[in-house]
Order: C-alpha cells, then sequence, then structure tokens
C-alpha cells in the first residue's frame, strides 16, 4: 500500500493509478501508463472515475477500520464486547499513535490515491469534445476530488465549528492539478489550513453541482453532490447554503416499513449516496460489517450497542427492532447491531456502504434552520412522523436543540457520524458506564469520557507520511 503523499505522485506519473482495482488492470488499451494516451474516449474516462470510486470504497468499507464505523467506535454509541476479538481497541480505547495500523494509514493512503485519480482525469479532461458526456465526467471527477479532502480534513484536522482556532489551524494538504500540485512527483507539499481546505472543497464541489449528470448505481449524481454540499456547509457553520443544498436533494425520506430492507440492500429507499458491492466498480469489496461482529453459525460481536443509547429509544419508535437484536456468545446476551449483517439472508457482513441518506440531508437542514432561528421543528416532525407510532413534540428553545440531535444520533447510528458530530459541535465523548452484556453487566469502558479539547478528536497523520515528507506537520499530542 502506498503510504504516502510524495510517494503517491509519483507512481500516478508514471500511470500506476489503477495498481489496486483488478478490473481497470485489465483495460486495454493502456500504453506504458500514460494517462495522455490512455484517457482517449468516454468510456476509458469512466472506467478512470470508477476507480476514483474504488479507491472511496476502500476506506469507508475496509474490512476493521472502514470509516463507515471507525467513528462510532470513537464515540459513546458502542460498547466493546469482551466476548470477540477485541478489534480496533487501539481506538475504541483512544491508545492510537502515528503508528498505528488499521485507520490512520488506510484513510490517508486510499483517500488520496482517490484525489490522484480524480487529478488524472481532470488533467486530460480537454481530451474529450465539450458537451454533456464531458460535463458529467468533470463533475464526478471534481466531486470525488472534494469527497476525499473532506474526509481527510475532518479525520486528521479540526471542524470548523469545533473550537474558535479550529479554521486557523492545520488541514491537509489538497492536491489539485490545475494549480501544478501534481507537477514534481519528489515535492514535499506543506499543510493547509483548515479554512482552505474546506474554501476548496466547497468550490470544487459547487462547481461539481452544475456539470454532473444522472449516473449508475454506487456512482454520484446532482442529489449526491447537493448532499455532500449540505454535510459541507454544516460542518464549515454555513447554514444558510446547507439549508439552500438540502432543499436541492429530491429523494424521499425511507418509511420506517422501508428501512429492514435498505439495510440489507433489498431497496434504495432513501438513499442519497451509497458504495455499492454488486456493481463493476466495487465488485470485489470487503465486509463493511465485521467492524460491528464476526458472524457465521454463532455470533462473534466485535461491539454491542452502547447501554445508555439503546436504552434511550422510546417504546413508540419504530428503528429500534430494524436496527437491533439479541446477540448470543459464550453464554452471553447483548444488545447486537444489525444494520450490516448482510444482504437479505445472509449474516457475512457484506452489504453498501450508505454513505449518505435523505434522513442525513433532512437533518443537516433542520440543525441549520436551528442555528439560524427558522422554523426546524416542521423539519424534523417531517422524520419524525416516519419513524414513531406517536411522539409529544412541540418543543422549543434547548430542547428543540436536543431533540434533533438525538434524533441524528439515533437515526444515523453505526454509519460513521457520530464522532464527527460531537467533534463539530465541540462535545465531549460521553459513554455510558455500565457493561457490555444485555442487562449491563459485564466490563463497562475503560474510557468512558473524552473532552472536548483533548487532542485525540483529530487522529495522527501516519508515520510513514511524516518520515517521507519534511514539510508534514505531525498533530499536537502525538
Amino acid at each position: 500500500m502506498k503510504n504516502n503523499i510524495k510517494l503517491l505522485v509519483l507512481l500516478f506519473s508514471f500511470g500506476f493509478f489503477m495498481s489496486c482495482d483488478d478490473e481497470l488492470n485489465d483495460l486495454q488499451p493502456f500504453v506504458e501508463g500514460n494517462p495522455e494516451t490512455f484517457f482517449n474516449s468516454v468510456s476509458a474516462f469512466q472506467n478512470g472515475v470508477d476507480g476514483a470510486y474504488r479507491q472511496l470504497w476502500n476506506y469507508y468499507s475496509s474490512t476493521g477500520s472502514g470509516l463507515q464505523g471507525i467513528p462510532d467506535i470513537l464515540s459513546d454509541n458502542v460498547i466493546q464486547v469482551q466476548t470477540g476479538r477485541l478489534s480496533n481497541s487501539a481506538y475504541y480505547d483512544y491508545r492510537y499513535v502515528a503508528s498505528t495500523a488499521g485507520a490512520i494509514d488506510l484513510y490517508w493512503s486510499e483517500a488520496y490515491e482517490a484525489v490522484n485519480v480524480a487529478n488524472l482525469i481532470i488533467g486530460q479532461i480537454d481530451n474529450l469534445a465539450d458537451g454533456d458526456e464531458k460535463d458529467n465526467i468533470l463533475g464526478q471527477a471534481l466531486a470525488i476530488r472534494a469527497w476525499a479532502h473532506f474526509d481527510l480534513v475532518r479525520v486528521y484536522g479540526k471542524i470548523p465549528t469545533q473550537s474558535a482556532d479550529a479554521n486557523a489551524s492545520l488541514g491537509v494538504v489538497y492536491l489539485k492539478v490545475e494549480d501544478g500540485d501534481t507537477e514534481d512527483p519528489f515535492a514535499e507539499p506543506a499543510r493547509e489550513t483548515v479554512a482552505s481546505n474546506y474554501a476548496e472543497i466547497i468550490g470544487d464541489l459547487e462547481r461539481a453541482s452544475l456539470l454532473i449528470g444522472e449516473n449508475g448505481e454506487g456512482q454520484l449524481n446532482a442529489d449526491g453532490v447537493y448532499g455532500l454540499l449540505s454535510r459541507v456547509y454544516l460542518y464549515n457553520g454555513d447554514y444558510q447554503l446547507a439549508i439552500d443544498a438540502a432543499n436541492q436533494v429530491s429523494i424521499p425520506l425511507a418509511t420506517a416499513e422501508e428501512l429492514e430492507d435498505m439495510y440489507t440492500d433489498v431497496n434504495e429507499a432513501g438513499l442519497v449516496i451509497k458504495l455499492a458491492i454488486n456493481t463493476s466498480v466495487e465488485s470485489t469489496g470487503n465486509n463493511v460489517g465485521v467492524l460491528y461482529s464476526q458472524t457465521t453459525t454463532s455470533d462473534v460481536l466485535e461491539f454491542a450497542f452502547d447501554f445508555d443509547l439503546f436504552n434511550s429509544f422510546d417504546e413508540d419508535d419504530l428503528r429500534l427492532d430494524k436496527i437491533s437484536y439479541i446477540g448470543e456468545n459464550s453464554g452471553n446476551q447483548y444488545n447486537a447491531i444489525s444494520k450490516f449483517l448482510g444482504e437479505a439472508g445472509e449474516v457475512n457482513g457484506r452489504v453498501d456502504v450508505k454513505v449518505m441518506r435523505a434522513a442525513e440531508v433532512l437533518l443537516n437542514k433542520a440543525e441549520a434552520q436551528y442555528e439560524l432561528g427558522q422554523d426546524a421543528l416542521s423539519t424534523l416532525n417531517e422524520l419524525r412522523d416516519l419513524r414513531y407510532v406517536a411522539y409529544d413534540g412541540g418543543e422549543t428553545g434547548q430542547a428543540l436543540e436536543d431533540a434533533i440531535q438525538f434524533e441524528r444520533r439515533v437515526e444515523l447510528a453505526f454509519e460513521g457520524h457520530r464522532f464527527f458530530d460531537l467533534k463539530r459541535r465541540g462535545e465531549p465523548v460521553q459513554r455510558s458506564t455500565m457493561g457490555d452484556i444485555l442487562d449491563g453487566s459485564g466490563t463497562p469502558p475503560e474510557f468512558p469520557t473524552l473532552e472536548a479539547d483533548n487532542f485525540r478528536f483529530q487522529l495522527p497523520i501516519p508515520i510513514a507520511e511524516i518520515n517521507a515528507n519534511q514539510n508534514m506537520v505531525q498533530n499536537p499530542g502525538y
């Protein structure tokens, strides 16, 4: 695996950007890996774009390190099950350092691989004749570049709304072929500020929104780009823009009845962006569900519901029985997570990655409306009307803000949001002090609290990158 930016640029400059994708390795013609020769048709460009999607898939779904689950493991949504393999203990117990294997290296390398493929496409885009097909390819590449950089900066840098010093703090390197950032394969780029990163991300996404067309399964379209914009604007504190972007997303909410089949890939109800396991783009994908359980003929749970989270569900909430089950292992019972057990009839953890759902977009809008003093309650009730047999509602002030954040937590649980939501709001992780077994007995978390100003809200820059680039500055505390 390629572990640093300098090496990535060098490899990609010689055309080996497809080395991690079995399908793309077999594509012809491919003349000595020269992108100027390879990118000679719409289909060739789309194959390159599909390779970039593949890199996103690699770090969202990677067995044991996927971005679909590690943010929940870092948060207060789960508790580690002691009868499991104790996988990802370094993340759950906040013991990760720059040399820790897994997510720290994976997010960095795979996200920058996606960036480099996107830059190769953008750099050669004028090989295509002007028109809708060219615009669509360029729109996808710009959006992928922004998406990957956004993931990088929210993992390794602060989030603009996190603290007063966040915008001026160090983000990541934003690589743009248009700015000459990929010309020198031996360059040793320095980290830019968080504010600069977000400006570049927003610029790429806004441009993409004007270009992108309709695309296939596991690929972006206008709904996906506007959905990403609603998230990025919210993170950046651009609340009216977050509302405006959310209003551009046309995907309806899934009903409570549709949720179970959506999680087992029977339907696509409410999905705005997914990385799919059964397309030509991601046909050899990993099993994202093994983050939470190793399930074959019996349960070997890795993580279960945090005790307080499980017990916070209202009896009239229609979601709980669709995302949980009683798991048994070594004579113990657990409040187990069923969202990623597998496709219908399977328990292998192999399902599509649900990157963004219409429910998140609506909750982005509700939070932004609350921040601006607008009618957030009506927006929140659009979701609650579909999730409860009955609810009281009518909240105002702090109670309304709490209700929005509660619905966000339970609706998006185990989908890779909770750690970032706490981080961007400048809030601590506060886990239950109960144990891992269903009734609250068993082993409690060793580290139930992570204070809001703790340096571990920013993951360390991988040691391979620090060693390879003398201009790369490590995050404080590591």
